[in-house]
């Protein structure tokens, strides 16, 4: 266990050029999760973080308002002008003036990163009571990467960055991860040392691994097991790769869970959902946020399912259905074509195809709730318009609007009598056609 207290700082003030958006790319989603999210939470999720500091940028105020909504232990810093990433992380000195304990920099575009990675990481710095460690891994091709040079005894002692290379350089495979564990107190100095006399004339965040080694302070490099984990987003093309990468992940967490998934190419579930026992989830079902899914239920072809469901056991999500932050209990069935969306459905409930619950008030911006009890089932193209409680064992005739409450055992429709005009469409042919058959 550490004696040490640990604050992060999370580097997210970068444009994103080759994203081609308006968007900051730190705020691109991924399963409708920012990739930022996905990068704070794995530095919560290690259980040593108890502050972090988001530099932000591009578009700064909107990376703020969505941080301070979501994370209660984060604050943002300005970095403005924007001159590299060790002026970014010197942005932060002032918050940590006289702290004693590590500081943990991460990239804000690296959603693949995981708290396990991460509390080894820290362990790891920890155990060999480094001043400095820096995250590296082997790539057979490193181009773009920065490089880890040593010495002739193998002693870690700078990172260069390639455009900064000599050839021999270039050809080392070890390259730097882009993670860093500081000893605050003994390496903060070195952010007041940084130069910008590079290629590119920026404060290279880098530069303190030389700074630490002329100091003669304890260097170290922990070499990443995965390397997929540093996997930085720079473009759509990338956004896409990841994605892919995620959720071959967690497809393959869930049938090794014991859920039966027909078809991984097609099937999209986001990391954050679990699935019980003998789910058999068929071909284009995409499911995003956090979810729950019980044991024995049925799921697609071709279901929606977004963050907030949590499903009971045995339930069947049919063909072209959508589900957003409703409770579903055991034994209900929502087959095909249907809509349900801030809502509660009982045991033993059938819901017709076609049955939507409207939710949505566009005047007042307001969701309201949908409830329907135990064993009460709709006919196909019902609309159940919310607020409203339909309760045991009631039943909605096919075709009605509910816009009133359900008293149990009862039915409700709101059909308009059939009306029969007999020879009505005979009678147009001949008038449009002057009597000629």
């Amino acid at each position: 266990m550490l004696d040490k207290k640990v604050k992060s700082i999370v580097l997210a003030a970068g444009k994103g050029t080759r994203m081609k958006s308006e968007l900051p790319k730190v705020l691109h989603t991924i399963f409708n999760k920012p990739l930022l999210s996905y990068v704070i939470d794995a530095v919560n999720n290690t259980g040593y973080i108890d502050e972090n500091f988001v530099i932000v940028g591009h578009e700064a105020e909107k990376v703020e308002n969505f941080v301070s909504s979501s994370f209660a232990n984060a604050k943002c810093i300005l970095q403005a002008p924007q001159l590299g990433t060790g002026d970014a992380v010197n942005k932060a000195t002032p918050f940590l003036k006289d702290f004693d304990g590590y500081v943990v920099v991460v990239c804000g575009d690296t959603p693949l990163i995981t708290a396990e990675t991460l509390k080894n990481f820290i362990d790891f710095h920890d155990n060999n009571h480094a001043d400095l460690t820096v995250m590296s891994a082997i790539f057979d091709n490193p181009k773009n990467y920065g490089r880890i040079v040593r010495d002739k005894n193998n002693k870690f002692v700078a990172i260069v960055e390639e455009k900064d290379a000599t050839s021999e350089q270039k050809a080392v495979k070890e390259v730097n991860a882009g993670i860093y564990c500081i000893n605050w107190k003994t390496v903060s100095e070195s952010f007041n040392n940084l130069k910008n006399n590079n290629a590119q004339g920026e404060y290279y965040l880098t530069d303190i691994v030389k700074w630490a080694v002329e100091k003669h302070l304890v260097v170290q490099s922990y070499i990443l097991e995965n390397n997929e984990e540093i996997f930085g987003i720079n473009s759509k093309i990338q956004l896409s790769e990841a994605t892919k990468i995620l959720n071959k992940k967690s497809v393959i967490r869930l049938m090794e869970e014991g859920v039966q998934i027909v078809d991984p190419d097609t099937t999209f579930i986001s990391p954050e959902t679990t699935i019980g026992a003998d789910t058999l989830v068929l071909p284009n079902v995409y499911i995003t946020g956090k979810n729950t899914i019980g044991k024995n239920c049925k799921i697609g072809p071709f279901a929606h399912i977004r963050d907030g469901a949590t499903i009971g056991n045995n339930v069947r999500i049919g063909n072209f259905v959508e589900v957003k932050k409703s409770v579903i209990k055991d034994n209900t069935n929502v087959s095909h074509l249907s809509y349900i969306g801030d809502a509660e459905l009982g045991s033993k409930v059938n819901i017709g195809a076609g049955t939507i619950t409207a939710n949505y008030n566009p005047i007042t911006k307001v969701k309201s709730k949908t409830i329907i009890k135990d064993g009460a089932n709709t006919g196909s193209n019902s609309v159940i318009v919310a607020p409203v409680t339909i309760e045991e064992m009631a039943s909605v005739a096919a075709g009605s609007v509910i816009t009133k409450d359900v008293e149990a055992y009862s039915l409700a429709i709101t059909r308009s009598p059939l009306k029969v005009f007999s020879n009505w469409v005979k009678n147009k042919i001949e008038q449009y056609s002057g009597g000629n058959k």
